[in-house]
């Protein structure tokens, strides 16, 4: 599957740090790097490669400026790399689609906080 999205970039000296929602380390990489999304739209999981470079991302991560919105944030080793993606909108090929009961079962653990709270309540309209 392919998709036109709005991309936006991150890195780990922004609030969330070196670490994912899911619990491993931020990733950039020859192989996969990291991306965040909305987990209601892209489930955890989820593997895409951005036709315009070349990479391949895997969404491990969500960020509550995400929730509601298709725009995915991709990871950027360093703030000068992050300011210079800036906002584009990319073609995106879907690889591999994630997994919604991972993204549920996550999001659960995590319902004190309002984006996890806004993507379960999605989840749960789109049943």
């Amino acid at each position: 599957m392919h998709m036109q999205v709005r991309t936006t970039a991150y890195t780990h000296t922004e609030a969330g740090g070196s670490k994912n929602a899911v619990g491993s380390r931020l990733r950039f990489g020859s192989e996969v790097s990291s991306a965040s999304a909305d987990w209601s739209w892209l489930p955890v999981g989820t593997r895409f490669r951005v036709k315009e470079t070349g990479r391949n991302y895997v969404v491990e991560d969500y960020g509550s400026a995400l929730v509601g919105k298709r725009t995915v944030d991709l990871y950027m080793p360093n703030q000068p790399m992050m300011r210079e993606w800036g906002v584009r909108t990319v073609n995106i090929e879907i690889l591999e689609w994630g997994s919604p009961a991972m993204s549920r079962m996550l999001l659960e653990r995590r319902k004190e906080g309002r984006s996890a709270r806004r993507m379960l309540s999605a989840m749960e309209e789109r049943s």
